[in-house]
């Protein structure tokens, strides 16, 4: 198989490699799948370059990066129903833990972690529905029903946040949501019921005003250092603010006494580590927006494999409108 590797962290254009490496056999209770594409996420690249905090090597001695992907189930390991062969499937946790990942042509994983693709879904949406699509759909629903409920989705034109906010209005909540430039159109496209540009300096008022003066039920955060205190003043009481990201402030200082007498929840997401049971729930929900074409996972740009320094160099920039997906088939 071909396949995108490295063996040190550093830049994406000095480590990724294109190897030719053995086709894997799957383990008993394993499938085989010839991937089609694979979805780039932040995480992966921050584990590429070494960003990871107190990680100072990589964990395998040679890695292909990419947790996200789908394809179609090429072989089955014993104990696995055959009539599996020839499904499409999309991918969760493929480089969890383990060395080998998405950027490939194929990939071994556990039954579970290959979920059956809707016929009317498309094999790049399938490449989104990992780590952006099982995030987003955790943070809206995590909590339990949103309906009549106000969410505010910090980032709302983030990958996660624009599906965070086609779940949560088909969920029936109201929806503010903070982007900024495009960003702004695009929210408001999958949605939102208002959007506000996260630099104004008066943001806390101008959420709050945006929702007749009342507190918000629930946050889904992208930047929870960055915005810790707005969140604060925001969260009704009892509220949940569940994040999933701090990127650019990994030490947050927080005022807990605002915090106590609200009696906020703070959500920490890691979406590799979801139980199953709200996997499985999450994944139900998004099977079923996509079934009644309440959910678009937009796509920024596509590389083929080749070039897949490139895809994670998109991804590092930022400022991007939808998912960076690797074409494992070019």
């Amino acid at each position: 198989m071909q396949a995108i590797s490295y063996a040190t962290f550093g830049p994406a254009h000095d480590v990724l490699e294109v190897k030719e490496l053995p086709t894997p056999t799957p383990a008993p209770g394993e499938v085989l799948v010839r991937l089609a594409f694979s979805g780039v996420n932040p995480s992966d690249v921050k584990a590429r370059a070494g960003a990871r905090p107190g990680v100072t090597k990589p964990a395998f001695a040679q890695i292909i990066p990419h947790s996200d992907g789908s394809g179609v189930i090429e072989a089955v390991g014993a104990g696995v129903d055959s009539a599996r062969i020839n499904m499409r499937v999309w991918i969760w946790n493929g480089q969890w833990q383990r060395p080998f990942g998405t950027a490939a042509t194929h990939i071994c994983v556990p039954a579970d972690q290959a979920v059956a693709l809707p016929d009317d879904v498309s094999l790049e949406t399938g490449a989104t529905l990992g780590i952006p699509g099982l995030t987003a759909a955790h943070a809206v629903f995590g909590g339990g029903d949103v309906a009549e409920k106000t969410l505010l989705i910090q980032g709302g034109a983030g990958t996660v946040g624009l599906l965070a906010v086609q779940l949560a209005k088909r969920g029936g909540a109201k929806v503010i949501a903070t982007a900024r430039g495009s960003g702004t159109t695009a929210a408001e496209a999958a949605g939102a019921d208002a959007v506000l540009d996260y630099t104004r300096k008066d943001l806390a008022p101008a959420i709050l005003a945006q929702n007749n003066g009342a507190m918000v039920d629930r946050i889904v955060e992208v930047e929870f250092g960055l915005n810790a205190a707005i969140d604060t003043e925001v969260i009704a009481p009892n509220g949940t603010i569940a994040t999933f990201g701090s990127a650019k402030e990994m030490t947050p200082t927080l005022a807990f006494g605002p915090m106590l007498f609200k009696a906020v929840t703070i959500d920490i997401l890691l979406i590799y580590l979801l139980p199953t049971p709200q996997r499985t729930h999450a994944i139900s929900l998004l099977h079923a927006a996509l079934a009644q074409n309440a959910l678009t996972c937009p796509i920024a740009n596509v590389y083929p494999l080749k070039d897949c320094a490139a895809a994670h160099v998109a991804v590092e920039t930022g400022d991007r409108a939808g998912a960076i997906l690797v074409d494992t088939r070019s």
